[in-house]
């Protein structure tokens, strides 16, 4: 008589080891070789034939439990499992994180069926199965339909909606964000920076320059931008005339000058014109939408770039950018003539800075 195998359930007990390596996209049978490897049998005293059928059983689960984990709410709710509240957490949040290297390459792009057929260069590139690369593309291209037409808190939304932890509703939102206002990322100047640069970038851009922020006068969607605050910034180019500008740079370098070297000051000081005629006029092209899609390019084509032909540190950097933005307020022309600018400038400011920093990688 053949040998049968029996699979009742009840309470559900998960092997962590075995959901891991299932949703890193190997099969049973590379499982099996994977844990042989690790000194399972060893460890356990199990003949191999009991670990195939152990495994086997776990991908058994696995698959039953997928259509739940594809709508968390859910899996909250459902009977038909006995899983413990925080074996529920666990499952969700390892179903719905992502190998940051995958949505790198995803990043930028539609999250159409185009993109879908293109994943098996991700997977090669990136040395992720290609399984694992299309559960990652699709849980991105859920999480962004299901929020993408939500008003309020991007973030809130997420972590209501798929019962996600904070930081990793972050990174999705990050991900909505960026998909939603097709900021480029994909040019070759841009290559260096990770995933968690362009997500740093994207939530600070939530937090101060969508509609939920603070100073957003009207509540909307988080995924799209304050558009008052992006007509508002063309008032900006004030800044650019003469009289200004000379006084701008005045002030900023004579800050600038007691917190860095001579030779840093000197390069700083030639270079300010051009530093500022950049960041301004970024400022008063991001109402149009090609220029706002365009926004990470020319922040490292116009400024990064230069700082590094300059060699300054990640600290010189920052000394700089710190006195230019604090400098407006300090400004006789500013104060008497153009006072109304000041928190424009501030909200533009306190977000390019820290999008700068967290970009400009020595």
């Amino acid at each position: 008589m053949d040998n049968v195998d029996v699979y009742v359930g009840n309470d559900i007990l998960i092997d962590r080891d075995n959901y891991k390596i299932c949703l890193d996209g190997y099969t049973v049978v590379e499982a099996v070789l994977i844990l042989k490897q690790r000194g399972v049998l060893e460890a356990t005293g199990v003949p191999l034939e009991v670990l195939q059928s152990d495994t086997c059983n776990h991908y058994r689960l696995f698959d039953m439990l997928e259509p739940l984990l594809q709508q968390p709410t859910r899996l909250e709710k459902q009977l038909k499992f006995q899983i413990l509240p925080e074996t529920q957490k666990l499952l969700i949040e390892k179903y719905y994180d992502f190998d940051d290297s995958v949505i790198r390459e995803i990043l930028g792009k539609k999250l159409s069926s185009k993109t879908r057929k293109e994943l098996d260069d991700v997977a090669e590139k990136t040395r992720v199965k290609l399984k694992s690369c299309r559960r990652q593309f699709e849980n991105m291209k859920r999480v962004f339909k299901a929020v993408e037409e939500m008003r309020g808190s991007l973030v809130q939304n997420i972590q209501q909606h798929f019962l996600l932890p904070e930081e990793l509703a972050k990174k999705y939102a990050a991900v909505v964000f960026i998909a939603n206002n097709r900021f480029e990322t994909g040019k070759k100047k841009l290559f260096y920076l990770q995933f968690d640069d362009f997500a740093y970038c994207a939530n600070q851009m939530i937090t101060n320059w969508s509609c939920s922020s603070a100073d957003c006068q009207r509540e909307d969607m988080d995924v799209d931008l304050d558009r008052e605050f992006l007509q508002d910034l063309k008032d900006l180019k004030v800044l650019l005339d003469k009289e200004l500008l000379d006084e701008h740079k005045s002030v900023t370098c004579r800050k600038v000058k007691a917190r860095v070297s001579p030779q840093v000051f000197a390069d700083l000081q030639s270079s300010f014109k051009t530093f500022s005629r950049s960041l301004v006029n970024i400022a008063c092209n991001l109402v149009h939408s090609k220029e706002l899609r365009d926004l990470f390019v020319d922040l490292v084509d116009v400024f990064i770039e230069s700082c590094r032909s300059l060699r300054l540190t990640s600290d010189e950097v920052s000394i700089f950018l710190e006195e230019y933005q604090a400098a407006p307020e300090e400004m006789e022309s500013v104060k008497r003539f153009y006072q109304r600018i000041i928190p424009t400038w501030e909200r533009y400011m306190s977000t390019v800075t820290s999008c700068l920093l967290q970009l400009y990688h020595t």
